[in-house]
């Protein structure tokens, strides 16, 4: 890589965390038009990072992009972020039962790992963009290892990275701290081999996001 094209690679990467950030905590209304040239303004850099940090941020399920309109916020109603819990509520624990037996020892520890990583973060500088992106590799890593095809891909359709990460920033203290001690416990479950354990913690961790995320709307 040219030292311009890691220069360029660099701004996108602090744009994308910038955007997201400010995504997250809710300074732009959902369904609102993000204008590359504001956006360039807003965060002091040119509209070539911006726009490639806004095509991540529509991969990750952030924002849409429109031919000749630009991206705009994805913009979801209670009841549809309802619905997408419940979905989950109702399949990924059972993908969490299916790993636990083909869980080998490198995946413990990357679970683990993981989960002691949020942990930290969450206790320390509540790095909710990191806390965020390791959480989406924690599940993530537990749905493979189920080992279900048609399962994983069931999961994946319903997941809006968007929703999760905004709900992050909706969290009490005590809601947060609840939530990595429910990531702590899906591991202890799967050092003990226990899959209803594992089920059961992920079903209470799903609802307890659900009710989070759309203040009670179920």
């Amino acid at each position: 890589m040219t030292l311009n094209g890691a220069r360029r690679s660099d701004a996108t990467g602090q744009a994308y965390s910038q955007l997201s950030e400010l995504i997250a905590g809710g300074e732009f209304e959902p369904g609102a038009r993000l204008k590359e040239s504001a956006l360039a303004d807003l965060l002091g850099v040119s509209r070539t990072p911006v726009r490639e940090a806004l095509r991540r941020l529509a991969a990750d399920g952030l924002v849409e992009m429109h031919p000749n309109r630009g991206a705009q916020l994805v913009s979801y109603t209670p009841q549809e972020i309802a619905d997408m819990f419940s979905v989950r509520v109702t399949l990924e624990p059972q993908a969490s039962a299916l790993a636990v037996p083909r869980l080998d020892a490198d995946g413990l520890a990357e679970l683990t790992e993981l989960a002691d990583r949020m942990a930290a973060l969450v206790r320390g500088e509540r790095d909710l963009q990191s806390v965020g992106e390791l959480n989406r590799a924690f599940h993530e890593r537990l749905l493979e290892a189920s080992g279900n095809r048609a399962l994983i891909a069931a999961v994946r359709a319903v997941v809006r990275p968007a929703v999760v990460h905004r709900t992050f920033h909706q969290y009490s203290p005590e809601a947060l701290a609840r939530s990595m001690a429910h990531h702590q416990e899906i591991v202890a479950a799967a050092r003990e081999g226990d899959p209803e354990w594992a089920k059961s913690v992920m079903r209470t961790h799903l609802i307890a996001a659900r009710h989070t995320a759309t203040g009670g709307a179920s």
